[in-house]
């Protein structure tokens, strides 16, 4: 179900001027397309330093692509961040992930769908949105999944941290969907807005 366009706390560069921020700041082209760089493409630096993070992790990352977009989709849901879950519905899609696993992160602990690695990448996703760093059972559960592979858990680490703060910018700068992309696939349904404090 499509929803209109909200209003953006800092204004969507037309297409054709975040295009040209991006081919200044060495971003690629096709991401100046997205709302997301429409906003951080005011600051082109910094949204060369964002694409080349997550581009890093996304592209030429060492964690399972699955268990990384599992973990994004659950911070989308955690942190009721509509663009990062819509988003990363398309991306988890695109490389495969079921729509049953993809919802199944709503309520990862029941979800029967799940073995024991993505259990240990979820349960430390929950430790650092609720407290900010993964908890010493959650880091001896990863690290025995992962086979202690310290590339992989850095970047696990990384790709928690990065994707956590993605979701801050997008809810904080108030980035709207793109024209015409259906919001909370694959139902609509949002989760209750995180607490405030």
């Amino acid at each position: 179900m499509s929803r209109p366009k909200s209003t953006p706390r800092i204004p969507l560069l037309p297409v054709d001027e975040a295009k040209a921020a991006a081919d200044e700041a060495a971003v690629p082209d096709y991401m100046a397309e997205l709302s997301i760089f429409q906003v951080l493409l005011h600051h082109p630096a910094l949204a060369r330093a964002i694409n080349d993070l997550l581009a890093t992790m996304l592209w030429h990352g060492a964690l399972d692509p699955r268990l990384r977009e599992l973990v994004i989709m659950r911070i989308g849901w955690l942190t009721a961040s509509e663009y990062e879950w819509t988003q990363h519905w398309r991306v988890a899609s695109g490389l495969g992930v079921t729509p049953d696993d993809l919802l199944g992160v709503r309520d990862w602990q029941s979800h029967e769908g799940f073995g024991p690695a993505e259990r240990a990448v979820l349960a430390a996703t929950d430790d650092v949105v609720r407290d900010g760093a993964i908890s010493r059972a959650s880091w001896v559960a990863c690290e025995r999944e992962l086979r202690g592979d310290a590339t992989v858990l850095v970047e696990l680490v990384a790709a928690i941290g990065a994707w956590r703060m993605v979701a801050s910018m997008l809810r904080s700068l108030e980035v709207p969907l793109e024209e015409g992309v259906s919001s909370w696939p694959p139902d609509g349904s949002a989760p209750e807005a995180p607490p405030t404090l």
